[in-house]
């Protein structure tokens, strides 16, 4: 082999493999790398309870409640609230309690109900019992007379005999008349009108079965008044036969 073939040869070499990889067919480059998954936010969450649930009006219940990817947060009838927390409350009538947790994945509710029973009624008090004066006071009337007259008027009639009634039932009690007259006269003609009209009285209660050691009579006259104004209303009220307990 001369000299100039072994300075071709390995570049008639070079030029054949060149060749043979260019008639190769070309790669595809790798495709790109996925986008990264959505960031998804997570939908709020909800819980209230009542502690205890069930009251009588008047007493008093603890709300607790909570959240979980909420931002703000409120409670029907009592408005905005913190996300979580406590509070006592006193509802007046049964009542539902509802928590809307608000976020920026939505927003969620919870609900719970009080039950408010009413207040059971109080039992009566034992009726009291009357003293012997308010006994006597609810049972006896006092009669009343006409100006200047000591004759009991036919509605006294009638007083007299339901008072009579009671001191019948009554034996045991000791009864004062006493005679009273209104302003108008002298002092001594006034006692002695308030005498005539107290014994008017204890005469027709002895007409009807008391016995007239158990009455005692006397005369104020217009010494204790029972209305001070000078109206024939007022001296109707003082022109009157009296009863109370003999002491």
């Amino acid at each position: 082999m001369d000299r100039r073939f072994r300075t071709l040869l390995p570049a008639a070499i070079a030029v054949v493999m060149f060749s043979i990889v260019g008639c190769k067919k070309k790669v595809a480059p790798p495709p790109p790398p996925p986008p990264p998954p959505p960031v998804v936010t997570p939908a709020p969450t909800a819980q209230i309870t009542a502690t205890p649930n069930v009251v009588t009006a008047g007493n008093s219940v603890v709300l607790s409640w909570s959240s979980t990817s909420a931002s703000t947060a409120s409670i029907t009838g009592l408005g905005d609230a913190p996300t979580s927390g406590t509070r006592t409350v006193n509802p007046a009538a049964s009542t539902v309690y509802t928590l809307t947790a608000k976020g920026a994945g939505g927003s969620a509710s919870a609900s719970v109900r009080v039950t408010v029973n009413p207040q059971p009624p109080e039992a009566p008090l034992p009726p009291r019992s009357l003293t012997a004066e308010e006994e006597f006071r609810a049972n006896v009337q006092d009669i009343f007379f006409d100006y200047d007259k000591s004759s009991v008027r036919p509605e006294g009639i009638t007083t007299l005999t339901q008072d009579a009634a009671y001191f019948n039932a009554h034996p045991t009690l000791k009864i004062l008349i006493g005679g009273y007259c209104d302003e108008r006269g002298s002092a001594e003609y006034n006692i002695a009108l308030g005498e005539e009209r107290a014994q008017a009285a204890k005469k027709a209660l002895v007409n009807d079965g008391v016995d007239g050691s158990r009455l005692r009579v006397i005369s104020y006259g217009k010494e204790k008044p029972f209305c001070t104004e000078s109206t024939e209303e007022c001296w109707q009220k003082n022109r009157r036969a009296g009863f109370s307990i003999d002491r």
